[in-house]
């Protein structure tokens, strides 16, 4: 169904405006504990986790297997507020460790799977880790012992969500309770979930559940609707494929890498996928031409573009269906208890540091009141990405320009990478594109792009056509002067996120001749 286009096109209901500026939702649950308690008991039977190639629990067996956990974590010595940290990757054992550690009144700490020993060893120590569930060993089981389900403050944390850190120590994010259950409301009403009891709802969970995310987006957002999260251990596109018939899957959340790995899968047109009433994806830019096939492959579907970060919780702003293609390089509208701004907005481009305030705004950073003060400031995150806000009928569309650390000044022109990664994505052979500048003693830097081509594609034939195709999208100050293909991905951190540090410390470009 068509919305209007000249109306706000989230849901506003139920929202108060608190004393210090900040909306939030009325009616939310207390805390996390008892949004489970609450769906377990309207529906002990219905499926909540399967992991995929594994066990599967409902909801009665997610609260009574999740309620063993904490009275083993209790018998261990862990009490409320201690953390409990996670090393084991995406299933079922995850999901439990992350039940029963709520329902000791403990502090999640999911760690990334990719980390080395060393920066692993260092969350550990930063949150002063009360017991590490590791992989390989059985999580912390005992006979329930009369002790009742911890009962938490809204505004007590619930999960130290450590930053990648691109720059400097990971930074341990405190999701609070409030900040959880925040995110839920907003990923219904931005992706227009239906909360019908008699209707089925399944997510295929492919990205980490140790990113917010997975864990929040897609994880707890399937126990607000008694749906059913179907957890990836690893994605194969095969798998990810059968999965969608076999579980009738409604909601798909993940980055544009997969879905293009999935929609170039032999096995695609056969699938049966018209259970999907939901494709949202985020984390990276996405092509436009991805977005129109997005639409073409899930013709049942609404797609829509999801921005946020760790400390918010996931979704700030969210682009509709109704604006997926023509605004392909948006990230879209608030959420309805979100507000965004531009910091010292350039007075000629508007573009400046995308802020943004709301209840699913982190409390700070864990022991670091330093970076917390730099970060969060009256009230504001300072995102680190430059951004600018375009108003359109229905109110002001954020697009996302670049992160701050990665903008080219070429000659005292701007370049934003985010830009140019968005032109040169939409070539056919353009698998990943990352853009840097290179340094250049006239101009300062130039624009160098890192293009990971289709297979068969090789530097002769792609470098020429990809520059010709650049000049026809951006202006020439904008057009890549140097690039190197890959034969492998780009290189990311244990996060995921595109390292462009060692990418600008290459010699091996190949300079492209100006006209």
């Amino acid at each position: 169904m068509q919305r209007d286009r000249g109306s706000y096109p989230f849901d506003t209901s139920g929202i108060e405006v608190g004393p210090d500026g900040v909306k939030r939702y009325t009616g939310l649950r207390r805390n996390v504990v008892a949004l489970l308690l609450d769906i377990a008991a309207r529906y002990p039977e219905r499926t909540a986790v399967v992991e995929l190639g594994g066990g599967s629990v409902t909801y009665a067996q997610l609260l009574e297997r999740g309620r063993r956990v904490a009275a083993g974590l209790r018998a261990e010595g862990v009490g409320p507020g201690d953390r409990v940290a996670l090393r084991i990757g995406n299933g079922l054992d995850w999901v439990l460790a992350f039940w029963g550690t709520h329902l000791a009144g403990g502090v999640v700490v999911p760690l990334n799977t990719r980390l080395a020993e060393a920066e692993a060893e260092y969350v550990l120590a930063d949150c002063g880790a009360a017991y590490v569930v590791r992989p390989g060993e059985p999580l912390p089981d005992a006979e329930p012992d009369g002790a009742e389900d911890a009962d938490r403050e809204h505004t007590d944390v619930a999960a130290l969500f450590y930053t990648s850190g691109t720059t400097g120590r990971p930074k341990g994010a405190m999701v609070t309770h409030e900040n959880f259950l925040t995110t839920i409301e907003n990923v219904v009403r931005c992706r227009e979930l239906d909360r019908d009891p008699a209707l089925s709802n399944s997510t295929l969970i492919s990205v980490p559940l140790f990113h917010v995310t997975g864990c929040c987006s897609q994880l707890m957002t399937q126990v607000e609707l008694g749906g059913v999260a179907v957890v990836m251990p690893q994605f194969r596109p095969a798998d990810f494929l059968a999965a969608i018939p076999e579980y009738g899957i409604t909601l798909i959340t993940t980055v544009p890498t997969i879905y293009e790995l999935v929609l170039r899968h032999p096995g695609f047109a056969g699938t049966d996928v018209s259970t999907v009433r939901t494709v949202s994806y985020g984390g990276a830019p996405i092509a436009p031409e991805l977005v129109r096939r997005l639409v073409d492959a899930f013709p049942e579907a609404r797609v829509g573009n999801g921005f946020g970060l760790s400390e918010t919780t996931a979704l700030a702003t969210f682009l509709p269906h109704e604006y997926a293609a023509e605004h392909a390089d948006a990230v879209g509208f608030a959420a309805p208890v979100d507000d965004v701004r531009i910091d010292r907005p350039d007075p000629l481009t508007g573009v400046g540091e995308l802020l943004v305030r709301g209840p699913n705004v982190v409390a700070g950073y864990w022991g670091d009141p330093v970076r917390t003060a730099e970060t969060f400031v009256d009230g504001w995150l300072r995102t680190g990405d430059v951004a600018r806000i375009d108003q359109v009928p229905a109110g002001g569309i954020v697009r996302i320009v670049d992160r701050a650390k990665d903008m080219i000044n070429r000659g005292g022109e701007n370049v934003y990478s985010v830009e140019v990664e968005n032109a040169l994505a939409e070539h056919p052979d353009v698998v990943e594109v990352a853009v840097v500048g290179v340094p250049d003693p006239v101009m300062g830097e130039k624009v160098g792009a890192v293009v990971l081509p289709r297979a068969g594609v090789g530097p002769e034939a792609l470098v020429p056509d990809l520059v010709a195709f650049a000049r026809q999208r951006l202006a020439d100050f904008k057009v890549p002067q140097f690039v190197r293909v890959l034969s492998g991905p780009l290189p990311r951190n244990a996060g995921g996120k595109v390292l462009k540090a060692p990418l600008r410390e290459v010699s091996d470009w190949i300079e492209v001749p100006r006209r």
